[in-house]
């Protein structure tokens, strides 16, 4: 079967050749089609990969756990305020947090103020220990070295702390600080939308506690699925934290205030830690408490708002982009594929005497239909070949010129090759049937 196909592919190209301007003109709707399915692909996975990482550096997808519950201007709205930093948020904790539905990703922490060392400087920054797939939550951009797996002595510094350290435009990656008495080798330099972030120097947990001297956690950074889901996620959080941190602890929460929670000599046990989504971080960020309820009371909803107008507005313009670029590649395959039918039609009848003799020497119909469906398939799958080099040059001239993310994958490309193929069978089966259905002694006798 393999040496029969071989065979008529061979006998496929050997035709194709001795018309070789025909052939290419033929498989120039092709091209244009399968280059515009790259195009369109990778402008959409490029697009909706560069909005994730946006999302992601927004912070619409992170919830906010951190230990104590102080409040500041609470005095006035009968709010808590003044338990500064609890010691009962642990590991446990966060672990337990990784079994919410929808939950992607935890990162337990500490942060201090410290010195910290270089070769030839010095610079009193934060300090955070953490687990390093918090680079996952906040969508960090990794410019020199990679994000460390092994947590063994390795740090990851923010791009401000590393013109800090070692001098704007630095190759930080390998060079060796020193925290405390801790040596840590410098295994990425990251950038990020958050200044804090960027001036910043990234430890393991259990070193940064080390250095703090204490055994339970500060905060707990939580990353979920659907940033629409951010408010289900915290009230189920703060649940969670409260079954966890003994049932003496139920407080009746202030509605809207995510998480800041009622007074004991008002409304019961206050809660020993506090719950908030990015988006209410953000919107109550130096405010005191009175304005913050205010805010977030005329708010409702304010996760599920934003993201459903975000997720609108993204869909509406893939939608436009897609369908656009999507009539083109039709358009184009359906004209390259008429194309095909019509020189195989063309083909059928230059070579009808061939033909004939073919079916005379006891050649079967059906090996007629094969060979002439192989030279369609194999004339669409080299103007496939042709569409993918040149919708890959498209898809790079457009990030270059435009600065438009794109993003092709082999999954795209396994997909271009097999529409042409279809292109191929589906407008080549009409001419390679006709040649089969010929009569050889009419065919023999043709001029």
């Amino acid at each position: 079967m393999l040496r029969h196909l071989s065979i008529l592919i061979t006998i496929a190209l050997r035709a194709l050749a001795r018309n070789r301007m025909r052939t290419v003109l033929t498989m120039l709707g092709v091209v244009i089609g399968v280059a515009a399915v790259i195009a369109m692909v990778a402008l959409g996975s490029g697009a909706r990969a560069s909005v994730e990482r946006s999302l992601k550096s927004a912070g619409t997808n992170i919830i906010l756990v951190s230990a104590g519950n102080y409040t500041r201007g609470g005095e006035s709205m009968n709010i808590a305020s003044g338990l500064g930093s609890a010691t009962t948020l642990t590991t446990g904790d966060a672990d337990a947090l990784r079994g919410i539905a929808g939950v992607t990703h935890v990162a337990p922490g500490v942060r201090t103020r410290a010195w910290i060392d270089a070769s030839h400087r010095r610079f009193f920054g934060q300090v955070r220990g953490t687990t390093f797939n918090l680079g996952d939550i906040h969508g960090w951009t990794v410019t020199d070295g990679r994000l460390p797996t092994d947590d063994a002595g390795v740090a990851v510094v923010g791009r401000t702390a590393a013109a800090e350290l070692f001098g704007e435009g630095f190759d930080a990656e390998g060079e060796v600080i020193t925290i405390g008495a801790q040596r840590y080798t410098v295994a990425a330099v990251i950038r990020t939308t958050d200044a804090d972030q960027d001036e910043s120097v990234f430890i393991p947990l259990a070193a940064g506690q080390a250095l703090l001297g204490i055994g339970h956690l500060q905060t707990i950074t939580m990353a979920i699925e659907q940033a629409g889901e951010a408010t289900r996620v915290a009230d189920e959080a703060t649940q969670l934290l409260r079954q966890r941190h003994g049932a003496g602890r139920q407080a009746m929460r202030t509605p809207g205030l995510g998480g800041f929670q009622g007074p004991g000599s008002l409304m019961g046990p206050v809660d020993d830690f506090t719950v908030k989504t990015q988006a209410a971080a953000q919107v109550t960020k130096g405010l005191y408490t009175s304005v913050a309820a205010f805010a977030l009371a005329n708010m409702p909803k304010l996760d599920e708002v934003t993201m459903q107008e975000m997720s609108s507005t993204m869909s509406r313009a893939g939608g436009t982009m897609t369908a656009l670029l999507g009539s083109i590649a039709g358009i184009a395959l359906i004209v390259g594929g008429i194309g095909i039918m019509n020189i195989m039609l063309v083909s059928v009848t230059e070579r009808t005497r061939e033909i004939g003799l073919r079916l005379a020497v006891g050649a079967r119909p059906r090996d007629v239909m094969w060979q002439f469906l192989v030279e369609a398939i194999v004339l669409s799958l080299l103007g496939g070949l042709l569409g993918v080099v040149a919708g890959l040059g498209a898809a790079r001239l457009l990030t270059l010129l435009l600065e438009w993310p794109t993003e092709v994958t082999p999954g795209t490309v396994l997909m271009a090759f097999g529409i042409a193929a279809l292109v191929g069978v589906g407008f080549g089966y009409y001419p390679a049937r006709r040649a089969s259905q010929l009569d050889p002694m009419t065919s023999l006798r043709y001029e």
